[in-house]
């Protein structure tokens, strides 16, 4: 199983994409991850955000294969402490077949094709964060729930 971190374009803020480039490699000393950048929808000042939303979930499907799980990182989604989110990868380490794929949207969130298709929600924060924030926010929960799960001292209770 390998665990995937999909986005929609590429973090332009200098900062931001080498310390999610530190937690990326920490997170590949435990478990096979990868980030899967998937390009920007070009748009024009008469594209729609349904049309936006509509278009980057068409991308987004097309990356996903049959028997991942898919969870959407959505304001709206089940929030959880980083010790039940490392029980949660924990779970789903041992028992999927395939991957385990989270998926950040874009700047107007996901279409319902996409809403569908996912096997979850899971809520960073009842606040919003910038696409580009929360990918080191993330990766670096990711890494914490692996150390949690080798029972390493980096997670303070």
């Amino acid at each position: 199983m390998k665990i995937q971190l999909m986005v929609t374009g590429r973090t332009r803020d200098t900062a931001l994409r080498e310390l999610t480039e530190r937690y990326t490699s920490r997170v590949q000393r435990y478990v096979p991850f990868e980030i899967v950048e998937l390009p920007d929808v070009r748009t024009t000042k008469s594209t729609t955000e349904a049309a936006q939303k509509q278009a980057e979930g068409m991308q987004m499907l097309k990356a996903v294969q049959p028997g991942d799980f898919v969870v959407l990182l959505d304001e709206h989604g089940k929030q959880m402490t980083s010790r039940d989110f490392a029980g949660f990868i924990d779970r789903k380490m041992s028992s999927l077949p395939r991957n385990l794929i989270f998926v950040v949207g874009g700047p107007y969130g996901f279409s319902d094709d996409v809403r569908s298709r996912a096997d979850g929600l899971l809520g960073l924060s009842a606040m919003t964060f910038s696409h580009e924030m929360v990918r080191p926010f993330f990766v670096e929960q990711i890494y914490r729930a692996m150390t949690i799960l080798r029972g390493e001292p980096y997670h303070h209770d």
